[in-house]
């Protein structure tokens, strides 16, 4: 690392730490020229993943849209800011996990409409009336009816591993 105040590659790591969130470290540094200490952070670089739209179009992969969804579908719930910010991340780890470089747009709403499944299920019928674009009332009511279900079967498996 070139020392700010003289140039010089030559230097020692005094401290390294990880940051809370696991994200980042950070190097506390001293120049071994003019003993100089400065402090550099090192983060994982990661390829911008591109998404693939429904009409072919190809756009940078934004993270406040997905943000921007979850927030309108939890609107007036008692969803913390906190929670949907990790459900983004969770979103963005698994598809720079799942893909390379580029990720169809129904994925991204398949994954945010399981996280929401998992937080609110009112904000997930929200996200998935738009999402899906219903026609009519008939397709709402089949998409509550389809929830209670999975949830009475949750609640059976879950009450199973409990003895």
């Amino acid at each position: 690392m070139r020392c700010v105040q003289c140039g010089s590659l030559s230097d020692k790591v005094l401290d390294s730490r990880s940051s809370k969130d696991g994200t980042s470290i950070r190097r506390r540094r001293e120049c071994l020229s003019c003993n100089y200490r400065y402090t550099t952070y090192e983060q994982i670089e990661r390829t911008e993943l591109r998404v693939v739209k429904r009409n072919g179009a190809r756009e940078a992969l934004n993270r406040e849209k997905i943000m921007s969804g979850l927030v309108k579908a939890c609107e007036k719930r008692p969803v913390p800011m906190d929670r949907l910010d990790r459900a983004v991340e969770e979103i963005l780890a698994e598809l720079h996990k799942d893909h390379l470089s580029e990720v169809p747009s129904a994925i991204i709403g398949t994954k945010v409409m399981d996280k929401l499944h998992q937080i609110d299920p009112v904000a997930y019928v929200r996200y998935v009336s738009v999402y899906r674009q219903f026609e009519d009332v008939n397709e709402f009511i089949q998409e509550i009816q389809s929830l209670s279900r999975r949830a009475a079967r949750d609640h059976l498996q879950r009450r199973l591993f409990k003895d």
